[in-house]
C-alpha cells in the first residue's frame, strides 16, 4: 500500500493516520486469524428469556447430518463410529465410488467392499444416502470422464437393479436415499469418473439408473443432480424434465461452500422456488448433500467453524430443508495405484495433490484422527430434540436454541456476527417459569487440548433470582446451558 494520491505524495497528516489506520486493521486482522479477542467497545448488554412453560412443535435437528467423501475402499469412518452416534445423524452420505469394484466381469457381482462401508454407516445409528458415481470398466473400457453412456444401458440398469435388491432385499439395509452421481457437471476435478456433456447426456444416464432402482425397489428415494455450481443448468433440466413426468424426482441436491450463512439460505430459497413451478413437484424434498465453509478461502480463528455450523443449521432449520450433509466426517489421505483405475492421470494427480498434499480444513477428524471443534457444535446441535421453546430477546448476532427433551432443557448460544468484526454481548439468560431444578453452564472452548467442553456454573434454579446467569458472548463463542427439571 503507497502513501500516494494520483501518483503524488499526500501530507504527513494524512500519512500518519493512514498508517495507524493500517496498524490497526492489520492487527484486528491477525486477531481474527488467531483467534485472540480484542474490542474497544464494552459488551452490549442484552436479556435472552426462555419461556419453558409452552412450546413451539417438535424439533430435532440430527436431520442435518454428515456425509464422507469418496476417497477409498477401507470404511473411512471406522475408528469413529462410537463418536459418531453421539451426534446422533440420521444419514451419512456415502459415495458408491468404482474402488469398490461392484462388477468386476460380465455377469458377475462384488458386494462385500461395500457392504463394510455400509455396516459402518448403520452402527453409528444413521442410514447410508448412496451416492452412485461408480463406472465398471466392463461397461465403460476407456478412462475418459466424458464418456458418460455405458457401451450397454440394459446391462448397467440389470446391475444397478442387482445393487439395490442386495442392498434392500437380501442383507435388508433399509436404504431410502439413492442419489445419481455427483458433481458431473465438472468431472474428475469433483473425483468422479464422468463429467456429462450436456445437460440431456445426464438426464439419460438418470432415466435410466432410477428406472432401475425404482424397479428393484419402489419404495425408495431417488434423487440428483448434486452439481459442484448449485447455478448449473442441470438442476433446471432436471426440475423441468420431473415437472413433465418424464422422471420421478423425490429430492433435489446441490452443494455449497461459503463463509457466509446467509448464502445457504438464498440457495435454499431459491430451489424451492424452481420447484414451485410444477405442482408435480409439491412433495419434492430439497437437500444440500455436501455443505462447508469455503475451501479455497477457510477461516482460520478456530472459533469460526464451529459458530458456522451452528449458524448455517438454523438457516437450514428456519428455510425448511429437509436434509444435509456436513463434507465431511473425516480427511483421508488417497492412493493414487486405486484412482488410476477408473481415472486419467491428470485426474488422479488432481486428487493425490488435493488430498494428500494441501493443507484439508473439512472434516470433524483431521487426517490423523484427531477431532476438530466442528465435532462439539453437531453435539450441541444433536440436543436441541423434542419440544422447540419460545427464545426471545435474540438479535442478528446473537442466536440460541432451546428444547425440552424429557426432564432436560438445552439451550445453545452463540454469537455469530451479521456485518464486520462483530461485538461482544453480555448476555442476562432467563427461565422465568421455572422455580425448581437445577442449572449447568457450558463454555465451548475450540482452543483446549482437551475438555473442550468447558463446564463454568452450576447451581439451583432458585439462585438465579439472586445471582442472574450472565454470560459474555465475544464474537463466534458459544454456550450450552443444561435445566434439569
Amino acid at each position: 500500500m503507497r502513501n500516494t494520491i494520483g501518483g503524488r505524495s499526500v501530507g504527513m497528516k494524512t500519512s500518519h493516520v493512514a498508517s495507524r489506520a493500517l496498524i490497526l486493521r492489520l492487527f484486528l486482522g491477525l486477531a481474527l486469524l488467531s483467534g485472540f479477542k480484542a474490542y474497544a467497545a464494552s459488551p452490549i448488554e442484552v436479556k435472552i428469556s426462555i419461556d419453558t412453560s409452552r412450546t413451539l412443535g417438535p424439533i430435532d435437528l440430527t436431520r442435518y447430518a454428515l456425509g464422507q467423501g469418496g476417497l477409498s475402499e477401507q470404511p473411512m469412518i471406522g475408528d469413529h463410529i462410537d463418536q459418531i452416534r453421539q451426534l446422533q445423524p440420521q444419514t451419512i452420505n456415502l459415495f458408491v465410488q468404482e474402488y469398490f469394484d461392484l462388477y468386476p466381469a460380465h455377469g458377475q457381482y462384488h458386494w462385500v467392499t461395500l457392504d463394510k462401508a455400509i455396516e459402518a454407516v448403520l452402527a453409528t445409528g444413521a442410514k447410508p444416502i448412496m451416492n452412485l458415481c461408480f463406472k465398471p470398466k466392463v461397461l465403460y473400457p476407456k478412462i475418459d470422464d466424458q464418456i458418460v453412456d455405458p457401451t450397454d444401458y440394459s446391462e448397467w440398469e440389470e446391475l444397478v437393479y442387482q445393487l439395490v435388491r442386495h442392498c434392500n432385499q437380501d442383507r435388508k439395509f433399509g436404504i431410502e436415499y439413492w442419489l445419481v452421481a455427483n458433481e458431473g457437471d465438472i468431472g474428475e476435478p469433483g473425483g468422479v469418473p464422468y463429467k456429462f456433456p450436456t445437460f440431456q447426456s445426464y438426464l439419460s444416464y438418470y432415466q435410466h439408473t432410477v428406472s432401475a432402482i425404482r424397479r428393484a425397489d419402489p419404495t425408495v428415494k431417488v434423487g440428483g443432480p448434486a452439481p459442484a455450481d448449485h447455478k448449473s443448468p442441470f438442476i433446471d433440466a432436471l426440475i423441468d424434465s420431473a415437472g413433465r413426468g418424464e422422471a420421478p424426482l423425490d429430492f433435489l441436491c446441490f452443494h455449497l461452500y461459503s463463509n457466509d450463512p446467509r448464502e445457504f439460505e438464498k440457495l435454499i430459497d431459491s430451489m424451492k422456488a424452481k420447484l414451485a413451478k410444477h405442482s408435480q413437484l409439491s412433495h419434492a424434498e430439497t437437500m444440500i448433500d455436501q455443505w462447508n465453509m469455503s475451501l479455497g478461502n477457510p477461516i482460520m480463528n478456530p472459533y469460526f467453524q464451529p459458530a458456522f455450523v451452528l449458524e448455517t443449521t438454523l438457516g437450514f432449520y428456519k428455510k425448511g430443508l429437509t436434509r444435509s450433509s456436513y463434507y465431511h466426517i473425516r480427511d483421508y489421505f488417497v492412493d493414487p495405484a486405486v484412482f488410476s483405475k477408473f481415472l486419467s492421470d491428470r485426474g488422479t494427480a488432481f486428487m493425490a495433490r488435493w488430498w494428500n498434499e494441501m493443507p484439508q480444513y473439512d472434516g470433524l477428524y483431521d487426517n490423523q484422527g484427531r477431532m476438530r471443534p466442528a465435532y462439539y457444535a453437531f453435539k450441541l446441535l444433536s440436543l436441541i430434540k423434542g419440544q422447540e421453546l419460545p427464545v426471545t430477546g435474540t438479535s442478528p448476532d446473537l442466536k440460541a436454541l432451546a428444547a425440552r427433551g424429557g426432564s432436560w432443557v438445552n439451550v445453545v448460544l452463540w454469537n455469530f456476527p451479521s456485518e464486520g468484526a462483530g461485538k461482544p454481548y453480555e448476555v442476562m439468560v432467563q427461565f422465568p417459569s421455572e422455580g425448581k431444578g437445577n442449572v449447568r453452564v457450558v463454555r465451548l472452548n475450540p482452543e483446549s487440548a482437551v475438555n473442550n467442553l468447558e463446564q463454568i456454573r452450576t447451581g439451583r434454579i432458585s439462585d438465579l433470582e439472586r445471582d442472574p446467569l450472565r454470560v459474555t458472548l465475544r464474537p463466534y463463542e458459544i454456550y450450552w446451558i443444561e435445566v434439569t427439571e
